[in-house]
């Protein structure tokens, strides 16, 4: 419209000064006329030159429709040359976050509260095909958001909501994302992850798990202690058969001739000791000396 309505400025402009320029020879009014009337057709010519540029943001691409006809190959970000007549559409490409909150039902029935995001950009390529089957282009309402909540009901529904308290949790989220991710995609919107933020399970339910998990806890310390006792027993039986052992293998060793001499050897070196004693000799052949100190 401004490419338009400069074009017909310009030539009214035009005329003007072509009409005063052959009057100047008779009034000097008409130099002025003829000067302001070319004034005004440079300014007006600058701003249909101008319609014929577009600016296209930094993640960004422009989709051009000219009078219904529009072009498949989208403007990329910077300065383009196009159609003064046609119109530029912009969309953006940047990665963005839409945040959902849901009442959800597990396999067993159970109401849970689900919140999730999911990240997620337009296809440069398929901006031109979102112009013309979406209206508006308004992907996010119309495709994403519905999709969203339908897949992420639908998906929860095939999980227990025992395992979503820990286990299950990042699966159900990339489950979440590969099935979006395909009913999206043909639309041109590409699906970057879907994190899961909290999951509501039913007080009640939520109280049972802590409790299983507390007497799993329990059961682990007890097989630990358990275990460990094994340990401990299996070590004391072990060091009282090594003692056993050497008890035999150094009574074999000894015999009556050399506990004989060694009572003789003991005998004698108390007999040389300057200390004061009493030595009683022990009765019998196999008696061994008894002394007594005397200090």
């Amino acid at each position: 419209m401004a490419f338009i309505f400069s074009i017909i400025a310009m030539t009214a402009a035009f005329i003007v000064w072509q009409s005063s320029k052959k009057r100047i020879q008779y009034n000097m009014m008409f130099k002025r006329t003829a000067n302001a009337a070319l004034a005004v057709m440079a300014g007006f010519a600058l701003i249909a030159l101008s319609q014929a540029f577009t600016v296209v943001p930094a993640g960004h691409v422009g989709v051009v429709d000219f009078f219904g006809v529009v072009s498949d190959r989208p403007l990329a970000a910077g300065i383009n040359l196009v159609n003064p007549l046609a119109k530029v559409h912009k969309y953006s490409v940047q990665t963005k976050e839409h945040k959902e909150t849901m009442q959800v039902l597990s396999r067993e029935g159970l109401t849970i509260g689900l919140e999730m995001s999911v990240l997620y950009r337009l296809n440069p390529d398929s901006a031109a095909q979102v112009y013309k089957t979406i209206v508006g282009g308004d992907y996010e309402n119309v495709v994403l958001i519905p999709q969203f909540r339908s897949i992420s009901r639908a998906v929860t529904a095939s999980f227990q909501a025992s395992a979503l308290y820990s286990t299950e949790r990042e699966r159900l989220g990339i489950s979440i994302q590969e099935e979006l991710a395909k009913a999206v995609a043909p639309r041109g919107v590409t699906v970057e992850t879907t994190p899961i933020r909290n999951v509501g399970l039913p007080s009640q339910l939520t109280e049972a798990i802590e409790q299983k998990q507390r007497a799993d806890q329990e059961s682990q310390r007890m097989e630990f202690i358990l275990t460990k006792e094994r340990q401990e027993a299996e070590r004391k039986r072990i060091e009282a058969q090594g003692i056993s052992d050497f008890q035999n293998i150094v009574a074999r060793g000894i015999s009556e001739q050399l506990l004989r001499w060694k009572g003789i050897e003991a005998t004698e070196k108390l007999a040389t000791s300057q200390n004061a004693k009493i030595v009683i000799v022990g009765s019998g052949k196999d008696g061994l000396p008894i002394i007594l100190n005397t200090q």
